[in-house]
């Protein structure tokens, strides 16, 4: 081996490998691109470069926190010991869908707890209580959500069509707007973070 491969392969030894490998979205669509961090593994290439402007929300069974990071500025290291939802907010706003229906918003509700709210998105957290039904509501956004909890939601839309979801602990969601409904507890517990898209 000639000097000069030598003195490579020390050099290679000696760069730190990767905590993990870069992860793959777990969604992408015109408006987001969103990510399932693990516990403990570094944070996808396009946070750390400040490419979007970006929601996390890390949490554990029951509970979770969430940041909202403008892209170019300082981006924060996810928790080690907590499981994180990373959004990536792409530049394609889209207006609130108009509320022609007469309900509410999902967004503000009894019960609810409002994590963040700014130009870009309102990000909010919900537990459904059993044989306490939501107030029938109008989705006029699109939403990224995250259940912390396994239990299942029975969803009534006001034409009176019924379908029961079980959603798992962890599991993560893009639903757009121009919805109705109501939603009911019907197995379980079920908590969720929420973020509404501006």
């Amino acid at each position: 081996m000639s000097v000069r491969a030598r003195i490579a392969c020390l050099i290679a030894l000696m760069i730190p490998v990767a905590v993990a490998a870069d992860l793959k979205p777990l969604i992408e669509n015109e408006r987001v691109i969103v990510w399932d961090v693990p516990a403990g593994q570094s944070l996808p290439e396009a946070v750390t470069h400040h490419e979007y402007d970006v929601v996390k929300v890390s949490f554990t069974r029951g509970a979770g926190t969430a940041v909202f990071e403008k892209k170019g500025g300082k981006t924060s290291a996810a928790p080690a010991t907590m499981q994180t939802m990373v959004i990536a907010l792409k530049d394609h706003a889209a207006p609130p869908i108009p509320n022609k229906t007469g309900l509410p918003s999902a967004f503000p509700r009894p019960g609810v707890k409002k994590l963040i709210d700014n130009d870009r998105i309102v990000t909010w957290e919900y537990t459904w209580q059993p044989n306490v039904p939501t107030p029938t509501h109008f989705h006029d956004k699109d939403v990224v959500l995250v259940y912390l909890e396994d239990g299942s939601l029975k969803s009534t839309t006001p034409d009176g069509k019924s379908v029961i979801n079980d959603y798992t602990y962890g599991q993560i969601k893009f639903n757009p707007g121009n919805r109705s409904h109501t939603e009911l507890l019907v197995k379980g517990q079920q908590h969720a973070i929420m973020t509404e898209l501006k």
